[in-house]
């Protein structure tokens, strides 16, 4: 029998062949935008984004601990995840587009950070500002939505005052990144629990807790970088107040806030304290004889994981049944 030969398939028309050629440029585009606003925040998610949505999160799968919920609905809470990451990198991208556009900053970015939209190239300041006016609307209309737009009201106010007042090289700087840290927080965790729940005493004074803590110990970050902070003229404390100053303010202070945290969730087991008091122990050692550039960045990484053990103590205090009562303030 002879076989007929196959049909060659039919030619797309202009017409489909444009609708494809379309489609794919506009696939190739957005994929350039969307890893465009990556590189503009990718650097801050592991510091903000992350501790942020986990303070949100966890928060509220303490029911009534930090919040007015009566009940604990597991999927519920964490089907909100992706509503409390995108409050928290929305606000992070407003941030960054603010901070990166200038010409100080793209400077700097150049030999530390090359690979960030400004310094490869990849937008220029003007379309950054353009994208600034363009994301300000959109983050606030968004979060208007999710009902926190309070919260990213205030947040602007701290970009403006961070960036284009220049209040990030002055000692206001650690300041206002505490308070930032106060409002995601109160932000991730009024995503985080039930519409009809509000933040109760305790929860407000832990996020209070937490911000204390980064007002009083976030300088072990300026410790390793007062050379180029000398250089570009910015007034932190290990500058204004001398270096020795600020490294015995951060060892006590760190182990003044382990302890603080220890006694305000009343934990009783001797591997927890123990364990807490220990990083903290090391962090203050640390800060005070360990004194060079490269050791001072082994330090402020240790200072990261004990305010990661932070984050984790309510939900350590749940899991192993301590008492909730608050501690008289």
């Amino acid at each position: 029998m002879i076989q007929q030969p196959a049909r060659a398939p039919p030619a797309k028309s202009a017409k489909e062949w444009f609708a494809t050629s379309l489609l794919s440029d506009t696939l190739a585009q957005l994929g350039h935008f969307i890893g465009t606003l990556w590189l503009f925040s990718e650097s801050d998610f592991p510091t903000f984004v992350v501790p942020n949505t986990a303070f949100g999160i966890l928060g509220a799968l303490l029911g009534s601990q930090l919040t007015t919920q009566t009940e604990v609905h597991v999927g519920k809470i964490l089907g909100r995840l992706p509503l409390v990451v995108l409050f928290n990198w929305s606000n992070v991208l407003v941030f960054e587009l603010a901070n990166q556009r200038q010409p100080e900053s793209v400077k700097e970015d150049l030999a530390n950070k090359p690979w960030r939209p400004l310094p490869t190239g990849r937008m220029s300041s003007e379309g950054t500002r353009r994208l600034m006016l363009v994301m300000v609307f959109v983050v606030l209309a968004t979060n208007f939505g999710f009902g926190v737009w309070r919260e990213t009201a205030l947040l602007f106010i701290l970009t403006w005052l961070y960036n284009d007042l220049k209040g990030g090289d002055e000692l206001i700087r650690d300041l206002i990144i505490a308070i930032a840290f106060g409002l995601y927080n109160h932000g991730s965790l009024t995503l985080a629990m039930e519409s009809d729940a509000a933040i109760n005493r305790k929860g407000y004074t832990w996020i209070a807790v937490i911000s204390g803590v980064i007002l009083t110990t976030m300088q072990v970050q300026d410790l390793k970088d007062q050379p180029g902070d000398r250089m570009r003229g910015r007034r932190t404390l290990p500058i204004v107040f001398g270096d020795m100053f600020s490294r015995w303010m951060i060892a006590v202070c760190v182990a003044l806030w382990s302890f603080y945290c220890v006694c305000f969730w009343d934990f009783r087991q001797p591997l927890v304290y123990t364990t807490l008091m220990t990083v903290g122990g090391l962090v203050s050692f640390r800060a005070l004889r360990r004194q060079n550039p490269r050791e001072d960045a082994r330090t402020w990484k240790i200072w990261c994981g004990w305010t990661a053990s932070l984050y984790a103590l309510p939900l350590i205090s749940a899991t192993l049944g301590a008492r909730y009562d608050s501690l008289e303030l």
